[in-house]
């Protein structure tokens, strides 16, 4: 008996590690696309003469890419990195995440989650199925337009 145990536990643990020691592969944004899509922003949102800060993350939340206008407000930058980051995590539009935090008792708590901002203006930015980073936008006159501007950028970039 104690030896059926023994083999039992040694097929366990030799299972159990050649499960973890597969790798995963996974995509994400490169610095050339997030140059782009902040440059693309930047420019959609200019040319409605809006002043923000762009912020691309990558599908680790990490910044790639950052851009601000000459005259936006200081406190564009962070918010354009919390919408960013609030979208990449959620995977979903920063402004969905709002709306449903506001009339969801049960998501109301999001608010309270660090890193996240539950403003419009974040979107998360997809190949195909998969995210593969997010972009945030902060300082035009609402966050509908800073997400309008988001999703123009993510647009262009798809032309590609």
């Amino acid at each position: 008996m104690k030896k059926l145990m023994m083999v039992a536990v040694c097929v366990a643990g030799m299972v159990s590690v050649s499960a973890q020691a597969q790798s995963v592969t996974q995509k994400s944004l490169s610095l050339t696309q997030a140059n782009a899509l902040a440059s693309a922003a930047i420019q959609a949102c200019t040319t409605k003469n809006y002043q923000v800060s762009v912020t691309v993350v990558d599908r680790a939340g990490v910044v790639k890419a950052v851009q601000r206008t000459d005259n936006a407000g200081p406190h564009t930058l962070k918010a354009s990195e919390m919408k960013a980051f609030t979208a990449l995590s959620t995977k979903n539009a920063s402004g969905k995440v709002m709306e449903s935090a506001q009339s969801n008792a049960g998501a109301q708590n999001l608010r309270d989650i660090p890193g996240l901002l539950l403003l419009a203006g974040g979107l998360p930015v997809k190949e195909g199925d998969e995210t593969i980073g997010a972009i945030g936008i902060g300082g035009a006159p609402g966050g509908h337009l800073d997400e309008a501007c988001a999703q123009q950028a993510i647009d262009s970039m798809n032309k590609s």
